[in-house]
């Protein structure tokens, strides 16, 4: 089957983060020509630049990494401005006495895990150990200084009565930079652009009605968070509220400070342009 046979295969990350942006997604009204794959950050960056998956909600940085196979969609990102809860550093000590320090990172991650060394290393000054590892807190913390959860376990992390010092790292990174932090953006291959523009604007438009809807009517996504995560009605509509799933001039200028500085500590290979796509062209941010 050639690519204009095959249906449009779109990443689905399964955080409560992205909800809003799928929760009320038509997928009826694209029988046969979309098709949704279920997938963790790292996975959904993995298959998206082997050309598996056609476009969706991947890590920031994966887009720093192979901007030259994407195009990014407006309105549509996972961002914030000060805290995420959801991007959660634990560590034993304060920020500043971690020199050195040997901390766990989750293999879940590529944005968040790139977001700690910039501010570790460029803020403060330091230089500690990584080691991966599976994001369990207390498996994590056996043998580690520090340990960073995302997603939802950082979520379910955070209402264990742990005994660390919790740093938002999305808070962090605006009390340096005073600019927005964009987590994951809405990538689409280049090769699918070219092949099937009608169908990538119609989905476009599917998931800002999606976004847009469950924001205002935020009650159904809330009611199944407390039934899959747990938690409370009042902290799932605090947590949904909070964040920004829009894509424009303020979170294009900070995540461009992002890639500016994993260049500089050689986390990236190239400076990365934004390339933002519109029904007519692609636009590249200066």
């Amino acid at each position: 089957m050639n690519m204009m046979e095959r249906p449009v295969r779109i990443g689905q990350i399964d955080y409560t983060n992205v909800w809003p942006v799928f929760y009320y997604f038509p997928l009826a009204e694209f029988q046969g020509t979309v098709e949704l794959v279920h997938q963790v950050p790292t996975s959904l960056n993995k298959a998206m630049a082997e050309g598996d998956v056609a476009m969706g909600p991947i890590s920031a940085f994966s887009y720093g990494e192979h901007f030259k196979d994407y195009v990014l969609y407006p309105d549509l990102s996972v961002s914030a401005l000060r805290d995420v809860k959801s991007l959660l550093f634990f560590h034993r000590k304060p920020l500043d006495e971690l020199d050195g320090a040997h901390i766990a990172l989750p293999t879940t991650s590529a944005t968040t895990v790139n977001l700690l060394k910039i501010i570790l290393q460029k803020f403060y000054g330091l230089k500690p150990r990584y080691t991966y590892a599976a994001p369990s807190l207390s498996a994590m913390m056996e043998s580690m200084d520090a340990a960073l959860l995302i997603g939802d376990d950082a979520i379910r992390a955070s209402w264990t009565d742990h005994g660390y010092m919790v740093t938002d790292l999305g808070a962090e990174w605006e009390k340096h930079t005073g600019l927005w932090m964009t987590f994951a953006v809405w990538a689409i291959r280049k090769d699918t652009l070219q092949a099937k523009p009608e169908l990538v604007s119609r989905i476009h438009e599917a998931f800002v009605q999606s976004k847009v809807k469950s924001l205002a009517e935020p009650e159904g996504m809330v009611h199944e968070a407390k039934e899959r995560i747990g938690g409370t009605e009042d902290y799932w509509r605090s947590y949904f509220a909070n964040l920004c799933y829009d894509f424009g001039p303020q979170q294009w200028e900070g995540l461009s400070a992002y890639y500016q500085y994993a260049w500089e500590l050689g986390l990236l290979d190239n400076k990365v342009p934004l390339q933002i796509w519109s029904k007519d062209s692609v636009v590249q941010v200066k």
